[in-house]
């Protein structure tokens, strides 16, 4: 049966193009593309080059671009949408059911209004406020809440080099109490803290045991979040102390002393498995985001002031409020923007999960081991995943459970969609149902430190076994692809030979035995697995081998076409044209998209056409990150690098059914220089009046990266802002195609000159 080709984006076509060009002096700040150029691949490996094979360095790219053949750009897309329309996923009713056998809860409710409850928010503004005045906006959602007289609200600030709200210290940790709508400072000076250190966290729980007892307690981290490997916080006083893991958030939470009816993340990426077993000894309930929160984050008027009417209220409808009122509000500030709140039972998670969990990896372990990887990396590589230009590889786990498509699997989706007790997303995402885990694609450098950090926080180590299992199948057919016969002089005369001789395994076993013996190999503790044997994956990589000397380009009176074997478009996961402008002194990037098309025999059609994505005329250099399909429904997203109002950004690009000409969904915080390795919730929205300087990586003709530049003029936001592609204009173009493999791998084709 013919295997289904990657989606192409539609694009449509506009007149009246401000050309391509960069401005002023470079900027000094570093690549602003995101893209891993460096010839280094996700382990550690070196890449193999252009038209080659591997991730490539652009030193082979650029030289490749010197090879011959006749054709222009690449395509774009369209307009800003109508957004009026767009709705989240409706209200549904609380699933309250509990698994038998499951723990009692710890929290016991009173009934009839006679609860008492301390709600607890740790509020490490940090840039979040600093730049945008988040937490200020949600302090003042909070005063204006009724809360009665049975409801504490305590915040504890820090974090932040410059808050909004008066009387907050910017230099000293502060606690505050929210009563009868004012904000009351309960401790002036709490000395200077680091808010993402553990004894932090526990100083405050225990202040606020010893000082508002209740039998309802309730726990809110606020600030960036990370997820399973990175964990909690971002403190922009403290950069260098990192964040806080889930090894330290545990430590923070048993040495607080007391166990909590909830605890919630306002704070991206959160909800992940790892997280729920890790809060299990301290909470019944979790609430948290799989993705990106927007940047309005919680909505906390309503649902406190109904909690306030009723403290009696049960737990699970305390979360629905919370994820209602999110997602609610986020459609209606935040349009376009990935949305997602869940509600998990931790009672019934360490209960029902750990076994299915257990017996769903030892079912993919098998596959793996049985030479059957590829529909494992299928699978993954089909799964929702979350924050994924940031490359931290969590993905919903139900949805893979439902890829992989096991008996197993079966049973942990089942067991997963009963303990997520309510879950909300917005329309713009899919296959999101609540619950989000580490598995590695992007890549596989955080394999070790996750199997360090299930170890720490309890979990069954069969879990651990499959994630290094598939690493290093995976990293094996990245070393197999990282060196050929191939050489900048033979890619710029043209001359390309095979590579690694199409899969020959005694020279596959050469390099992958080369790299284990050098240092970085020895580095990599999930290489020495020996529940899968180096030789048995060296052989299934050269089976599974993707013959990059194929990506070369026929012409007949149509044009260009490219012919692969049925049995290689098997291996391959997406295409994107990549395309470089030449202004005469070398090669501004414009980016990677996925525009392309098939002939009747299946052969791809290059997009030759001298266009690129603009907006509102002005070409920008555009990044596509991900696809998801599901039957003839799509969502491409994409970025596009840019200084906002003088900010760092990522502007975030959205194509689907309803909307496909594209629009700007929003933009998120583009951190330098591994500032924190935990995601910020994406800026509430591009406001008319703003001010847009887009971004590009410029290249000499040598291929080595020169600096970053700002690509065209400044733009002030109006209401409507076009997505469209335009003519780059009078300048040379190079075209290449990128190929990904289901290891990760990145090849490009041999370059079109325009």
């Amino acid at each position: 049966m013919e295997q289904k080709r990657p989606r192409s984006r539609e694009k449509n076509v506009t007149s009246g193009g401000k050309g391509v060009h960069k401005r002023g002096d470079g900027l000094g700040s570093g690549q602003v593309s995101g893209q891993d150029y460096s010839g280094k691949n996700k382990s550690g490996g070196t890449k193999k080059a252009v038209a080659g094979g591997g991730g490539s360095a652009l030193l082979l790219l650029l030289l490749l671009l010197f090879k011959g053949g006749a054709g222009g750009l690449l395509g774009g897309n369209q307009e800003k949408p109508d957004t009026s329309g767009y709705s989240a996923s409706t209200e549904t009713n609380v699933d309250n059911t509990v698994a038998k056998g499951s723990r009692a809860k710890r929290t016991q409710i009173l009934g009839n209004n006679q609860d008492k409850i301390t709600i607890m928010i740790y509020m490490c503004g940090t840039d979040l406020e600093s730049k945008y005045k988040m937490a200020s906006s949600d302090i003042e959602e909070m005063k204006s809440a009724t809360l009665g007289n049975n409801i504490d609200i305590i915040i504890y600030t820090g974090g932040c080099s410059d808050w909004h709200s008066n009387g907050i210290s910017s230099s000293v940790n502060q606690i505050y109490q929210i009563k009868n709508g004012q904000l009351m400072n309960l401790v002036a000076d709490d000395g200077a803290k680091s808010m993402t250190a553990p004894k932090t966290l526990s100083g405050f729980i225990k202040y606020c045991n010893s000082n508002f007892p209740a039998n309802r307690n309730e726990l809110i981290l606020w600030d960036h979040g990370g997820g399973s490997i990175s964990g909690y916080g971002y403190d922009e006083k403290y950069k260098s102390g990192g964040s806080m893991n889930l090894g330290g958030i545990s430590q923070a939470l048993r040495d607080g002393g007391i166990t909590f009816d909830f605890i919630g993340f306002d704070a991206c990426l959160m909800a992940t498995a790892e997280t729920a077993f890790m809060l299990d000894p301290y909470a019944d309930y979790l609430i948290a985001s799989e993705e990106t929160e927007p940047g309005i984050g919680w909505y906390y008027t309503d649902w406190l002031s109904k909690l306030g009417g009723n403290t009696s209220m049960p737990t699970v409808d305390i979360g629905k409020n919370i994820v209602d009122d999110f997602v609610t509000r986020c459609n209606q500030k935040c349009k376009g923007q990935k949305t997602t709140l869940s509600v998990i039972d931790l009672a019934e998670f360490s209960h029902t999960i750990p076994e299915k969990l257990s017996n769903f990896a030892q079912s993919v372990s098998n596959k793996i081991v049985n030479n059957d990887y590829q529909s494992v990396s299928d699978a993954r590589y089909k799964t929702r995943e979350f924050a994924q230009s940031s490359k931290i590889d969590q993905i919903d786990l139900i949805n893979f459970a439902e890829n992989v498509g096991t008996s197993e699997a079966k049973e942990l989706s089942k067991a997963l969609k009963e303990a997520v007790k309510y879950n909300r997303t917005s329309s713009s995402i899919t296959n999101a149902y609540g619950v989000s885990i580490y598995f590695p694609y992007q890549r596989t450098s955080y394999v070790d430190s996750a199997c360090n950090i299930y170890n720490n926080i309890g979990m069954d180590s069969s879990y651990g076994n499959c994630i290094r299992q598939f690493a290093k199948v995976e990293t094996s057919g990245q070393v197999a692809n990282s060196s050929g016969n191939n050489t900048p002089i033979s890619l710029l005369f043209g001359t390309i030979s095979d590579t690694v001789s199409a899969g020959n395994i005694d020279i596959i076993g050469g390099l992958i035995n080369t790299f284990l013996g050098n240092s970085a190999g020895k580095s990599i503790g999930y290489m020495d697995d020996s529940s899968i044997s180096q030789d048995s994956v060296n052989e299934y990589v050269s089976e599974k081998f993707f013959d990059s000397s194929n990506l070369v380009w026929e012409q007949d009176e149509n044009g260009y076409f490219m012919t692969l074997p049925e049995n290689q478009w098997e291996l391959v996961h997406k295409i994107d044209l990549n395309m470089f402008y030449d202004d005469g002194n070398g090669y501004i990037d414009l980016g990677l998209d996925n525009i392309y098309s098939f002939d009747d025999n299946g052969n791809l059609i290059p997009d030759t056409d001298r266009n690129w994505l603009a907006i509102n005329g002005q070409p920008v250099a555009y990044y596509h990150t991900d696809t998801t399909e599901i039957g003839d429904d799509y969502t491409i997203t994409g970025y596009v690098p840019a200084m906002l109002n003088g900010d760092r950004v990522n502007l975030i690009i959205v194509f689907d059914n309803e909307n496909p000409s594209g629009y700007i969904a929003g933009a998120s915080t583009d951190y330098v220089d591994s500032e924190t390795d935990t995601v910020a919730k994406n800026i509430i929205e591009i406001n008319t009046g703003d001010t847009i300087d887009f971004l590009c990586d410029f290249y000499g003709y040598d291929g080595t990266y020169q600096d970053s530049y700002y690509l065209g003029e400044s733009m002030t936001v109006l209401d409507d802002m076009m997505i469209s592609n335009v003519d780059v204009g009078a300048g040379e173009v190079k075209l290449m195609y990128r190929f990904t493999d289901i290891y990760n791998n990145e090849y490009w084709s041999e370059a079109i000159t325009g």
